[in-house]
């Protein structure tokens, strides 16, 4: 699933003013919203439905091709190249994400890492290939966020609300043989989400852990190639899913979503 780490950097972009005030039948409209894994699957499907619902959207990728490629695709967009499991990049991520969007309304953390790959049981899963899902799945998240919390709880004192999406898995709550890497690193990323609600929620800022369900995407079909395409979910119904649960924390609705935290 990984491949080889290129030096972080952001696309060619032109910020655009957002409107001074939000339309208040539609949250999203001016919102500044940066979503990590976001050059495929479920996390390309969020760039283009947050986009559509009129927020303003950088992504985060590690593959400057990709990057390049979805930002010729999507002009609007605010395409960053960096790698999110690497903690030097995590403070040029946050200060081109904050500067090319002039703040931060809302986080995706969507970036993950199956662990080793084809998948295997624990016993057999070798150091190097744990520590990446974890470094992927937990710090790379626990990073971001902690880098813009500045930013967010700034967001939520001036009113425009301010949420942190986690995207989890049932692997989090459920024993799977051959998931242990990833699973493991999702439950821990669980818990850390609910502490930080805890934490936080107090200022305005919510941090919740979400599971899309089982999607048609790359990292899918990586992790288990024999699947029957036609019964997961597409990941443009998932984004959309999940595109109403940010509005529904940020309006302060009951989110109808299936919610870990």
């Amino acid at each position: 699933m990984k491949s080889n780490h290129e030096s972080t950097d952001s696309i060619p972009f032109s910020p655009v003013p957002a409107p001074p005030d939000r339309h208040p039948g539609n949250p999203f409209v001016g919102l500044r919203v940066a979503i990590t894994g976001g050059t495929s699957g479920l996390g390309l499907a969020l760039v283009r439905e947050l986009l559509n619902r009129g927020a303003r959207v950088a992504f985060v990728a590690r593959r400057r091709d990709r990057v390049e490629q979805v930002g010729h695709e999507l002009p609007d967009a605010h395409g960053i190249v960096g790698d999110v499991s690497r903690k030097e990049d995590i403070h040029p991520i946050t200060m081109q994400i904050v500067g090319g969007l002039g703040g931060l309304d809302v986080l995706i953390n969507n970036a993950s890492d199956l662990g080793p790959m084809p998948l295997k049981l624990l016993a057999d899963t070798e150091c190097e290939e744990f520590e990446r899902a974890v470094a992927t799945n937990v710090f790379g998240p626990f990073r971001l966020t902690k880098a813009l919390l500045g930013s967010l709880s700034a967001s939520a004192r001036e009113g425009r609300g301010a949420v942190v999406i986690n995207v989890s898995s049932d692997a989090a709550l459920n024993a799977y043989a051959r998931w242990g890497a990833y699973g493991a690193s999702k439950a821990a990323l669980l818990q850390l989400s609910r502490i930080w609600d805890e934490e936080l929620s107090h200022e305005g800022v919510r941090i919740l852990s979400i599971d899309p369900g089982d999607m048609d995407t790359p990292m899918h079909a990586a992790a288990v190639p024999d699947a029957d395409r036609s019964t997961l979910k597409p990941a443009e119904v998932a984004a959309c899913e999940l595109g109403d649960a940010v509005a529904a924390a940020l309006l302060r609705r009951p989110i109808v979503q299936e919610v870990f935290a």
